[in-house]
């Protein structure tokens, strides 16, 4: 370690180099854009056109969703690479950061599809750069304390969770309550602001993360060799041919799935018959013949190990295909099918603990900005001024929440109608047949009844009876009694249109869709959670247990990493099964109903459970399970594996209404409930052979 180097150590924050919370801040950033435009992304896609979104199906959805959530893994590698070879990590980071800043710029954008598109593509090139090599600059600055390595490793996740935190929280709001172009917006400005405070903080690395000195001509790096029988596997030419058509066949598959359910351009299918599942399945077969025949090359140690990481990938690539259902189908659970309006004393007790939440773990963040505003302002001034600034505007945003939410009124509104009667049950796939109700029709108690609204451009059936209706709404505007208006139905919900999302509508609109309706009374106090809250729920349990479990790893009651993996199945399949007994009451084909939040609540407890026995440990047990030399290898084959995981996710999201509309909604989450955890009960059953194949690893 250089001079330059050793000083950073000099000037510490809660024991640990300043340098640490630089690289805390922008990592808290940056995950707060990531997962503040996730939070948000399925919603929009699947809103109104009218309200600003695409109206796409859950399965157009969640094909996008999972190939960039997938692609976000694979790229990565070849970032991690760059950095390693060629521009370092620090150039890698700023780069990165850069690319992602105008892909959220880009998102921001609602007038043109290509926008969005232009944006993914973007934050899954600058996501490469960036996310490999904030941790490779760690390993570095503790190259020669790996005793406190640990610690900083912990500190940094909490970094991690907090902006998480904070980006679901903030861009979640915003782009429901508001609109979905703040929400992307504002996960861009504050990339864009963590990026400025690295960059002018980076000299506090010193020679850490600068691009790799040249080999001289002749010069080589000789791999390390690490016990006895140990020898080195060189790709061969045939290693490398499978690579080739593994890289080619799983990146055009992850690309035309979204293609085939968005635009219907599916390049796999020839002659009417789609290929996609077969040419998929030869990817896999490619590339799991790559993995077996390389590690058939070791020798028995660690060949033997590297099996043992292979049943880890499989159970790996399974939790994260359910695990990952947050961001989609327990997204639009929660959008559709909860009751998120706490009324009276629910109201007044949620605003309690959603502002507690909310000040608790800003402040506690912003008491660390002060300790490192204490030992690096006088040394990066503009640096610090920059991550200041962003904390003045978190603490301007969530004040103005809090306000608009404390200030927000229940109106009980009315409007008009007409109805029909069902006089024919419908055969399966068919409408069923309706008659009009007029003044002179009896209505029988057990009658299906179809309401009508009556909108703008409605032409009234002669002879139709005219009825009243009556609907709530929640919104932060002041209105009397007896004013009037406008509404707009979407999935037999009722949206609140102001002056601009009614020009929108108007615009957007052959036909009027807008509901005339009139204020009839103002009721108790109510609030409406948004969709997207639901998500904030694995940060907060992450942080309340993630000591708990820390303590246990370091008991004497620790248990083995292959119990480790069928716990963190067993618990995730426990969440989904809570969803499966919440949603008995939904009826078939139902799209929408109003489920308990806490079966929401629930879930997240148990995934987030279930998260902490399996994710924190897998990288851990990479590291310690195979050669030195190999990690960087190994890593990008575990981000295969959860890439894998995060496309499988959304195909199987995407079957939500096909399920629900054909068997139930509990059918659907007892999917996720069985098969994870039956494989949690195989990896435990499995535990004496893989801990034989570990050869002594804890």
């Amino acid at each position: 370690m250089s001079e330059s180097t050793k000083s950073m150590f000099d000037s510490k924050v809660m024991g640990h180099p300043a340098g640490l919370f630089v690289l805390f801040f922008t990592e808290m950033w940056e995950r707060f854009s990531y997962y503040g435009m996730r939070a948000i992304l399925v919603l929009f896609l699947m809103s109104a056109v009218g309200i600003g979104g695409w109206d796409w199906t859950s399965k157009q959805a969640l094909a996008l969703y999972g190939t960039y959530t997938a692609m976000v893994y694979l790229t990565p590698i070849l970032g991690g690479y760059l950095a390693d070879n060629f521009i370092g990590y620090r150039k890698a980071v700023i780069f990165g950061a850069i690319i992602m800043t105008l892909g959220h710029a880009s998102m921001a954008i609602e007038f043109a599809h290509i926008f969005l598109y232009i944006g993914i593509g973007l934050l899954i090139i600058g996501n490469g750069l960036f996310k490999p090599n904030m941790t490779s600059i760690i390993s570095h600055m503790y190259k020669d304390t790996p005793e406190k390595k640990d610690g900083a490793y912990t500190i940094f996740y909490m970094g991690v969770n907090a902006g998480a935190f904070l980006g679901i929280l903030l861009c979640g709001y915003l782009g429901e309550k508001v609109g979905w172009s703040y929400g992307f917006g504002m996960a861009g400005i504050f990339m864009f602001m963590g990026m400025l405070q690295f960059y002018f903080a980076q000299k506090i690395f010193g020679d850490i993360g600068l691009a790799p000195a040249k080999l001289e001509a002749g010069e080589v790096r000789e791999p390390k060799l690490e016990f006895a029988e140990d020898r080195l596997n060189p790709f061969t030419s045939f290693d490398k041919v499978l690579i080739a058509i593994s890289v080619v066949i799983g990146v055009s598959w992850i690309i035309n799935d979204p293609l085939s359910a968005i635009a219907d351009k599916n390049f796999l299918k020839i002659g009417g018959t789609d290929y996609a599942n077969y040419y998929i399945l030869i990817g896999v077969f490619t590339f799991m013949t790559l993995i077996f025949t390389r590690i058939f090359r070791y020798p028995k140690q660690t060949r033997d190990r590297m099996l043992a990481i292979v049943l880890f990938a499989v159970f790996t690539i399974c939790f994260w295909a359910s695990f990952e259902q947050a961001g989609g189908s327990m997204t639009i659970f929660a959008k559709n099918f909860s009751n998120r309006v706490m009324s009276g004393q629910w109201a007044t007790i949620f605003n309690v603990f959603n502002i507690t939440i909310t000040i608790v773990p800003i402040a506690i963040i912003s008491y660390v900005l002060f300790l490192l505003f204490k030992q690096t302002f006088g040394k990066y001034p503009l640096s610090n001024m920059i991550l200041g600034s962003s904390f003045l505007i978190i603490w301007g945003i969530v004040f103005w929440m809090i306000n608009r939410d404390l200030g927000s009124t229940s109106y009980e509104v009315n409007y008009t109608a007409y109805e029909q009667i069902e006089i024919e049950s419908p055969k399966k796939g068919e409408k069923p047949t309706y008659i009009l109700v007029t003044d002179t029709t009896e209505v029988a108690k057990d009658a299906e009844i179809k309401t009508t609204e009556i909108t703008e451009s409605t032409v009234i059936p002669i002879g139709a009876k005219i009825f009243t209706k009556t609907e709530s709404i929640i919104e932060p505007i002041e209105l009397a009694v007896g004013a009037d208006l406008n509404l707009l139905k979407v999935k037999k919900k009722f949206i609140y249109l102001n002056a601009e999302k009614t020009a929108k509508v108007i615009a957007l609109s052959e036909k009027s869709p807008i509901i005339k309706a009139k204020v009839s009374r103002i009721r108790d106090n109510e609030v409406e959670i948004p969709a997207s809250w639901f998500s904030i729920l694995n940060s907060l349990f992450i942080i309340m247990f993630a000591p708990l479990f820390s303590k246990w790893w370091e008991s004497k009651y620790n248990p083995s990493a292959a119990v480790k993996y069928g716990l963190g199945l067993i618990l995730l399949g426990v969440g989904f099964g809570a969803l499966a007994f919440g949603s008995l009451s939904i009826p078939q084909g139902a799209e929408i109903a109003s489920v308990s939040i806490m079966w929401l609540v629930i879930a997240y407890l148990f995934h987030t459970l279930g998260e902490l026995c399996l994710s924190p440990v897998a990288l851990s047990y990479i590291s310690k399970l195979v050669p030195g030399r190999m990690i960087a290898l190994m890593f990008g084959v575990w981000y295969i594996a959860v890439a894998i995981g995060n496309k499988t996710a959304g195909k199987m999201g995407g079957a939500i209404e096909e399920i629900t509309a054909e068997y139930s909604m509990t059918t659907f989450f007892l999917i996720f409930t069985v098969i994870p955890a039956g494989l949690g009960l195989i990896a435990i059953l499995l535990s004496p052979v893989i801990k034989k194949l570990m050869h002594g690893v804890e």
